[in-house]
């Protein structure tokens, strides 16, 4: 059978039983929300606790990792994420092997009972056949990783990251070169390995094989076979892209409209695009469900032509009389659940944007986007835009003074490689920081803490970020010393990646307010010991930000410079904006104020779903 032939039997196959297909499919979200979620959260929450910490972020998570209990956590929860994600196509397959003792289809509550018992019977084996998945995958990417990782450190140590990343130098590129070519090995190899264990699930559910065994008779039976299933799964995985992106393309032309069709009838307008959303994430799960199922017959088929001594038999008897084992009333309770859920989000979102409540504004190591970054220029620039605060990094230099520098050198902005930590005062004025950005800042020099604070005084607060590369000496203890002889100290803040940094420079000044800055994490932010966190936007959610609010927690975004997405921020119910453009900022909250709600709605709508357009004028910029 040619590959498209085997595409177009298992679409039609699937679509002739869509409406089962469909309802399976929004079942197991739900099943999957209500249960596998709940419990992979409160897996990591248990390991995470075995640190003395609520959440971990950044490079802690990475230690944290290679610790017996974060190993053992991050193998449990990503083998609950398989089993979920393959959860779907194990229920399906089951209703096709149901169909196919007789013919006849299963209406969609029979074939969900029967799925679910036929998964649920083996759900152990399951488990553990996602975490032998999981070591397999992980032996098998362990490799690539070490040798790019030591490719990095011999071709890209002798900067700061930064550097090249701005300026990409031909050792970068080389790098950059030697590492893709190992991306690409590595994906030729797990192509072939999982190629090979196409049809694994189908041993283990189907044919009772243990987990180490579905992998070896997979891998034996489709010896021969191989490009064939890569080309069929890559053909349906073609196919499925190409619809989702035409559905996602015509949500977004006719999202893109609404303002134009309705003008001033922004009520209408708002009301509209949520209609829009909810029918496209309806279709969107219909497509879903159908190319789930197409999946599920392709390989089933592909499991009986590789296994013709094993015709498809029919379930168990056991298994065929479990029509009113699942009670409805239980997924029904769900789903209201799930509605309740939305609905109360829907409310919390809506309540924050009708407010027309100012958010701090604080500028990004200045006003970085229209003066070098971290200089007296900046800062000086960020109090004329009314900034409220002026965030900073801060680091040791040699001769123990508090130098404000966010990289580890300054060969990105003054091309001089001595690091932060063996540089001196006299060395620190003949490196000018401000020539990358303009000639005409040629005069700037990398300032002192001191500086920034004498220039902020009486006008403006500051926001200090520690900065650690592992040579700080007395960095906390500085900090403190040279803000209270500056008598700043009830106009600072103090915010830093690394939590023990916090946690060591509350110990020494407690009264102060501190932050603690994350790019990522996991766990429960809010439980860490802060007055505000400083989140990167892909991390902020309206669960985020109502569980640090409860805890009297602010929670800032960074770093945002664009008005639709200052606006959506805003509109979530954040309490800072994290920018290097103080000026932009202000003008976005004096445009939004102006705005109806619907406005505000639909604005959101486009910047979250990054679909459609609705411009947000805001002094000759349009966003």
């Amino acid at each position: 059978m040619t590959i498209l032939a085997d595409l177009r039997t298992g679409l039609h196959t699937a679509a002739g039983n869509l409406r089962a297909f469909f309802v399976v499919h929004l079942a197991i979200r739900l099943i999957v929300m209500a249960l596998i979620a709940p419990l992979g959260s409160m897996l990591l929450a248990a390991a995470i606790a075995t640190s003395d910490q609520s959440a971990l972020t950044d490079q802690d998570i990475a230690r944290f990792l290679l610790t017996p209990w974060g190993f053992a956590a991050a193998l449990a929860v990503i083998s609950l994420t398989i089993c979920a994600a393959v959860l779907d196509l194990s229920v399906m397959t089951a209703i096709l092997r149901h169909r196919a003792r007789g013919g006849a289809r299963a209406g969609a509550r029979r074939a969900l009972n029967i799925g679910l018992h036929m998964v649920l019977a083996r759900a152990g084996a399951l488990l553990h056949f996602a975490a032998l998945l999981v070591l397999r995958i992980a032996l098998i990417v362990a490799p690539f990783a070490l040798a790019a990782g030591a490719i990095a450190a011999v071709t890209l140590r002798a900067y700061d990251i930064n550097y090249y990343l701005t300026y990409m130098p031909p050792g970068f590129v080389a790098a950059a070169a030697v590492g893709a070519l190992l991306a690409l090995g590595l994906a030729l190899v797990l192509l072939r390995r999982l190629s090979g264990w196409a049809i694994a699930l189908h041993f283990l559910l189907f044919r009772g094989a243990a987990p180490r065994e579905a992998f070896a008779q997979s891998t034996r039976r489709l010896a021969g076979h191989r490009r064939a299933v890569l080309l069929r799964i890559g053909a349906w995985a073609g196919v499925r892209m190409a619809i989702a992106a035409g559905v996602s393309a015509l949500a977004g032309a006719l999202l893109s409209a609404v303002p134009g069709l309705f003008g001033a009838h922004l009520a209408t307008a708002a009301a509209a695009s949520l209609a829009i959303l909810v029918v496209w994430g309806l279709v969107g799960a219909l497509v879903s469900a159908l190319a789930n199922a197409t999946l599920a017959d392709m390989l089933d088929r592909l499991f009986v032509r590789v296994t013709p001594e094993v015709p498809r038999a029919p379930l168990p008897e056991a298994w065929r009389r479990t029509a009113g084992a699942l009670p409805m009333a239980a997924l029904a309770l769900a789903a209201l659940a799930a509605i309740g859920i939305g609905a109360f989000h829907a409310d919390a979102l809506l309540s924050t944007v009708r407010d027309t409540r100012e958010v701090a504004v604080i500028a990004h190591r200045g006003a970085a986007a229209t003066r070098p970054e971290n200089t007296l220029a900046a800062v000086e620039k960020a109090l004329e835009d009314r900034a409220d605060w002026v965030e900073i990094d801060v680091q040791e230099s040699a001769d123990g003074e508090v130098i404000v520098a966010h990289d580890s050198d300054f060969m990105k902005l003054g091309g001089d490689p001595t690091k932060v930590w063996n540089v001196t005062m006299p060395q620190l004025s003949g490196i000018d920081i401000g020539s990358w950005f303009d000639p005409s800042y040629a005069d700037q020099r990398t300032p002192t803490l001191r500086q920034v604070l004498d220039t902020a005084k009486g006008r403006g607060k500051v926001m200090i970020e520690l900065k650690y590369y592992g040579h700080d000496v007395r960095l906390e203890e500085r900090v403190a010393e040279i803000v209270e002889a500056a008598g700043m100290a009830q106009d600072v803040a103090v915010m830093s990646l690394k939590y023990s940094g916090v946690r060591k420079m509350r110990a020494l000044r407690p009264d102060w307010r501190y932050g603690v800055l994350a790019a990522t994490s996991i766990g429960n932010l809010s439980g860490l010991e802060a007055d505000y966190l400083a989140l990167n936007t892909g991390q902020i959610s309206m669960r985020t930000l109502r569980r640090a609010h409860a805890q009297g927690k602010q929670v800032y975004a960074w770093t945002v410079d664009d008005p639709v997405t200052m606006s959506r921020m805003i509109s979530m119910g954040i309490d800072g904006l994290i920018t290097n453009r103080p000026d932009l900022a202000r003008e976005v909250m004096a445009a939004r104020a102006a705005l109806s709600v619907p406005e505000r709605l639909i604005l959101w709508v486009t910047d979250r779903f990054r679909i459609g357009r609705f411009d947000l004028q805001v002094n000759g910029v349009d966003a």
